[in-house]
């Protein structure tokens, strides 16, 4: 008789699904948890929005680059949606999988046939699909209703910052889910990383004439180079294709340090209060 197995409600007989088709099929679960979560849909979509909206109808002026007057609209509006990706891939990944883990899902996952590999995967994938729908809203009420200016020969280069940069933040939500204690820190710490990393990292208001240890800090954090390489392909002083090599080796390698604590870290158990894993019965 032949085999069957079943995954996330789907039966097939005598074979398995490929690594990818379950990469899709988790990724299609966390999207739904997402979409019926309107706490986290508002936080992770709409707030940005508001923001821009507010950005717009407040700072209104123009902003003289060499090119003739140019609307602040064209440099707040490509840095508020690097924060909207960043900000989505970093607390999606991160905040969903504590939660998981607390509640027992993760547990019962890693019971299952279901690689732990896909699953993340899935989660990931999620995460920066996510991203990718905050991103192309902000742009497209940023051209509709503030004058953003899009150049067709800069858009390869928009592409791949948002990929490198929202790829390299779900890495950090990786790492913020191996840290994080329980389910109910994981949003008080992701707050407490990137809204504080957003005000150094000039992406509401540039600062002017910074100390020099904040300078320094925006420097190293991620998110400003994520708002630099994303934001410099809709700079109209910046010569196409405009690629920012530096900044995007720097999100790599911050990507790939959130993934390597979250290889040496993660648990797939239940935590205590105290961080531990939980002593319960499977």
């Amino acid at each position: 008789m032949a085999a069957s197995r079943t995954v996330s409600g789907t039966a097939t007989a005598g074979t398995w699904p490929s690594w990818g088709r379950l990469v899709w099929m988790s990724m299609r679960s966390q999207n739904r948890t997402f979409w019926r979560t309107p706490v986290a849909t508002f936080f992770t979509l709409g707030l940005p929005l508001i923001m821009l909206v507010l950005f717009g109808s407040l700072f209104s002026w123009e902003i003289d680059v060499g090119l003739g007057l140019i609307p602040a609209s064209q440099f707040y509006t490509p840095a508020l949606a690097a924060f909207t990706a960043a900000n989505a891939a970093l607390a999606n990944v991160g905040i969903t999988l504590a939660f998981q883990r607390q509640f027992g899902l993760l547990k019962r996952i890693r019971g299952t046939p279901l690689p732990p590999s896909a699953y993340l995967a899935g989660t990931v994938v999620s995460s920066v699909w996510i991203a990718l729908l905050g991103t192309l809203i902000m742009m497209v009420v940023g051209v509709i209703f503030f004058d953003v200016g899009i150049a067709a020969a800069k858009i390869p280069a928009a592409v791949v910052s948002f990929i490198v940069g929202s790829a390299a933040f779900a890495g950090l939500g990786l790492g913020l889910a191996a840290l994080a204690p329980s389910g109910n820190t994981a949003p008080a710490v992701a707050n407490a990383v990137i809204l504080p990393m957003a005000f150094v990292s000039d992406i509401f208001v540039p600062a002017q004439d910074p100390p020099a240890w904040l300078r320094i800090l925006g420097d190293v954090l991620p998110l400003k180079h994520f708002g630099r390489a994303f934001s410099a392909a809709f700079h109209p002083a910046v010569p196409a294709p405009a690629w920012r090599g530096t900044d995007l080796v720097i999100l790599v390698a911050w990507g790939v340090g959130g993934a390597l604590l979250a290889w040496r870290f993660f648990d797939w158990m239940p935590r205590v209060a105290s961080g531990r894993r939980a002593k319960q019965e499977a």
